[in-house]
């Protein structure tokens, strides 16, 4: 199908963007990647009045390292994470993750900041970012503020992002040295998570002594298994251990029941996903 008609903006700069949301108020979308936007356009599912743009704003982009924290524009590319160094050795969870993302071209187009605002809780995304203990930082005209990842997901399609606001980074804590793992499970290739696990660990003399996991696609929004952080904290990084501690891993979830399994499926996938994972990320 053809989109509805909308007026398309370009902005070059945070505040021309943040100045087009004000005028256009709720009849205006934004476009970061548009990798989920796009077909909600031509599918009719949204007729904005307006599109703002966000390709043009090149403050938004790059990936730096800030003290004890690495910032990522979140206009960053999911290629550009994956290229990423600083990623790669300081949030290696994250750097897995995208790895599961879809294909090449829409690793090329997509954008990290794209994906968490859309909140899609079968996303890649959102799930390492909540197990790096991420914040998220969020511009209007007012000012900047800062929204940590546990408070950053509302609900389905539903983050802290107000009216008129935008998401311009994320701030990640460095997790130099700990070990990482995404486990994801689907059917076919480059679809959506049926459920999948997001596993940072730190080992100190075989034992496990921190350990950070974030689940995706097991409630309206992607969520941490707390329980499971709690019960592997001075465990052996052995199988029998990891496996006893990461029975709770579906506590507390409330997982969806579709055409891909039921609720019950998937907490028994999340159980099994979260073993892996973490198994993986503590070297066992």
């Amino acid at each position: 199908m053809i989109p509805a008609q909308f007026e398309y903006v370009a902005p070059t700069s945070v505040a021309d963007a943040l100045a087009a949301l004000a005028q256009a108020g709720d009849d205006a979308k934004v476009l970061a990647g548009g990798q989920s936007l796009l077909p909600i356009l031509r599918m009719r599912l949204n007729a904005p009045d307006k599109v703002i743009d966000l390709g043009r704003v090149e403050e938004l982009r790059g990936i730096r390292e800030d003290g004890d924290s690495i910032v990522i524009g979140a206009m960053t590319t999911y290629a550009d994470v994956l290229a990423s160094d600083l990623v790669r050795e300081h949030a290696g969870v994250l750097h897995a993750a995208v790895k599961e993302v879809a294909d090449p071209q829409i690793r090329h187009r997509g954008t990290v900041g794209g994906a968490l605002v859309h909140a899609d809780p079968a996303g890649d995304v959102g799930a390492p970012v909540l197990a790096l203990d991420a914040e998220l930082v969020v511009a209007g005209q007012g000012g900047e503020r800062t929204v940590a990842a546990g408070d950053f997901f509302r609900d389905l399609f539903e983050t802290a992002v107000g009216e008129g606001e935008l998401l311009t980074a994320i701030r990640v804590p460095k997790h130099t040295g700990w070990g990482s793992r995404y486990e994801k499970f689907v059917r076919v290739a480059h679809q959506w998570s049926i459920v999948a696990v997001a596993a940072t660990v730190r080992v100190d003399g075989g034992s496990i002594a921190e350990a950070r996991i974030g689940l995706t696609n097991m409630g309206s929004t992607p969520l941490r298994a707390t329980a499971v952080e709690q019960a592997l904290v001075g465990t052996a990084a052995t199988e029998d251990a990891v496996r006893d501690a990461c029975a709770a891993a579906a506590d507390g979830t409330n997982p969806p029941s579709d055409l891909n399994g039921d609720a019950d499926y998937r907490r028994h996938l999340a159980t099994v996903l979260t073993r892996r994972a973490v198994l993986a990320a503590a070297g066992a």
